[in-house]
């Protein structure tokens, strides 16, 4: 089994990476960390880098995973090809690209598109965000998944995951004592679906709930609650269509618990995502609504 210990890093393409990095900084609030190759480093906590944005196709998506070394990066290569995986060794300018000491690329079997990385650096300067929005941690994506059940038994045999909750037939996703750091979201099309930042407190949600209606940013789903981790939230659109996330009081299931925590079933429903009444402004989730209650 391959372990991931964290999720380093989420790149974007984009057709503008100069206005995708002001959205950044300005909405989001993220630090800029450097422009490169055509491509800009943003950071929303003390890691190197957490979000760039580069020169190409809007639809290309690609999350970073950190193992723990070389060993652990040969080792997951060899157990992705043993499952008819097709592993690519990044080159050492693109190791540079990504400021990691080596990796291996391969995708899901949905099509979604993972770095597997070692030694991936800390900044040695403290996050200071681009405006007073309460970022201090990047945390997790939402991923899109053609096949939930298929996706759920890779993520968990073939890499270390464990289901934490499953809304319907999409499970969230842990991979250490945070209760999910991939939430797959059904789809008929792969891609990273949202980009979860955590704030400090239910005051920074509300804040920012105010702040991007002034700025004209379209609100997609809350503010509100997540039954399922217990994080209040608020989901709001960015460059490209990309949705992001800022939540704050997300559940733990610490290493005690895991010996006898078991995921609880929740309906694909509005108030599975929600218990204040928030409904998702979000294409995909009115069509699996419809076609889940119908088929119930």
């Amino acid at each position: 089994m391959i372990h991931l210990k964290d999720l380093r890093y989420v790149r974007l393409g984009t057709r503008d990476p100069d206005a995708a990095a002001e959205y950044a900084q300005k909405v989001l609030g993220l630090e800029l960390v450097r422009r490169e190759g055509g491509a800009v480093y943003l950071r929303g906590d003390d890691r190197d880098h957490t979000l760039v944005y580069f020169k190409g196709d809007p639809a290309a998506h690609v999350a970073g995973w950190e193992l723990a070394d070389a060993q652990a990066l040969a080792a997951a290569g060899a157990a992705l090809e043993a499952q008819g995986i097709a592993v690519r060794a990044g080159t050492r300018r693109e190791a540079e690209a990504r400021h990691v000491e080596d990796f291996v690329s391969f995708a899901d079997p949905s099509g979604n598109a993972h770095d597997l990385v070692v030694r991936p650096p800390h900044s040695g300067r403290r996050y200071f965000p681009a405006r007073d929005c309460g970022v201090w941690s990047f945390s997790h994506i939402g991923l899109r998944t053609t096949d939930a059940a298929r996706d759920e038994a890779f993520w968990t045999t073939v890499l270390n995951a464990r289901v934490s909750d499953r809304i319907g037939s999409a499970p969230l996703l842990r991979i250490h004592e945070v209760h999910h750091t991939i939430a797959l979201f059904p789809s008929s099309y792969p891609g990273v679906q949202h980009v979860n930042h955590q704030v400090h407190g239910v005051d920074d949600i509300m804040r920012a709930y105010y702040f991007m209606r002034e700025q004209g940013v379209r609100i997609v789903f809350g503010p509100g609650r997540h039954p399922t981790s217990g994080a209040v939230f608020l989901y709001f659109e960015g460059p490209d269509g990309m949705v992001y996330e800022y939540s704050t009081g997300v559940r733990l299931i610490k290493p005690e618990e895991e010996a006898t925590y078991r995921p609880r079933q929740f309906p694909f429903a509005a108030s599975s995502f929600c218990m204040w009444g928030s409904r998702p402004d979000i294409p995909e989730f009115r069509a699996r609504e419809g076609a889940e209650t119908k088929a119930a």
